[in-house]
């Protein structure tokens, strides 16, 4: 099947809706407290720290397509390293749908390589869990200077616990695919691919995979933290990486719990209400927002779209 094959009809059309939803939703963001003021911020930066935070953006791509192979190779299918990660890459042309769902294409992709979606969405579902625990790590080293956000903190922890339970319980995965068996209908069905979901998902995660994974997931959005405190700097902000980091992982967390297209909004109006608690005016403190979706969602988004329709039409990923 080839790449135009697979992304015509529907799929193209949820790509194309998706991609220009986004961009509205981001252009408001951009606008809001005046475009001028934000130029006028944003150019204060300057190409060399923007290079730089690029640079470690990447390098927290790398790091995470690194857990991503650690999970294909757990559910028996060691991709070569050369279209796994031109797999890995197209998902995130998707990544502004809803929950990052469009990154259900590479499970699409994967299918090519003989492996099955139930072993594609375990390993998405497994990046999931990873990410969140990430993100509330990260959250924890700043939440004593602002325990408003306990409360966001301990309904991921929730979520996550849940997860979790559900993961590691394989008598209550047998039970409830036991009732659904004396369902025959829709819902019950995509509860069974569910629960086959989640038996698979085990296989990523036994202790030393869990812990290289959880690293591997802290250190990559640390860089992203890190970026967006170097932006801060550059921007003559007082804002410490403590502060800087706290902000981000809560912003995301948001952002990732809202299900919103690549957490559009509601991630940048956290990030940007923290800023402005902290002392930094509004104008600055979107100007700082926008850039760093610009050099970590929009860049992913760029990414994803060049691997996805740059090859050659035909060629096997």
């Amino acid at each position: 099947m080839s790449q135009a094959l697979m992304l015509s009809g529907w799929r193209y059309r949820v790509l194309i809706g998706s991609i220009i939803c986004s961009a509205l939703a981001y252009l408001v963001v951009s606008l809001w407290g005046g475009w001028s003021a934000v130029s006028a911020a944003v150019s204060r930066v300057g190409w060399w720290e923007v290079g730089q935070i690029v640079g470690a953006v990447l390098l927290g791509y790398g790091l995470r397509f690194l857990r991503w192979q650690g999970y294909l190779s757990a559910l028996g299918h060691p991709l070569p390293w050369r279209p796994s990660l031109k797999i890995y890459l197209a998902g995130f042309a998707l990544t502004t749908t809803p929950g990052k769902a469009g990154e259900a294409l590479r499970s699409v992709l994967l299918k090519r390589w003989e492996v099955p979606y139930t072993q594609s969405f375990a390993a998405m579902f497994s990046e999931r869990l990873a990410d969140l625990l990430a993100m509330v790590g990260l959250a924890l080293f700043g939440l004593s200077a602002y325990p408003q956000w306990l409360s966001l903190i301990a309904v991921t922890l929730v979520l996550l616990t849940g997860g979790a339970g559900l993961m590691f319980s394989p008598g209550l995965v047998s039970a409830i695919d036991h009732r659904i068996e004396q369902h025959r209908n829709r819902f019950s069905r995509l509860l069974r691919h569910a629960v086959q979901v989640l038996h698979e998902s085990r296989r990523c995660h036994t202790p030393w995979r869990l812990l290289g994974a959880t690293l591997l997931s802290v250190l990559a959005w640390e860089l992203e933290a890190l970026g967006f405190y170097w932006i801060l700097q550059a921007m003559g902000a007082d804002i410490g990486l403590l502060s800087a980091t706290f902000i981000y992982a809560v912003a995301m967390l948001a952002g990732a719990l809202s299900f919103m297209p690549g957490g559009l909004g509601s991630a940048e109006t956290v990030m940007v209400a923290l800023l402005v608690s902290g002392g930094i005016e509004v104008p600055d403190a979107i100007a700082a927002t926008v850039l760093l979706r610009l050099v970590t969602l929009w860049l992913a988004v760029c990414l994803g779209m060049v691997t996805l329709f740059g090859g050659e039409s035909g060629s096997r990923f």
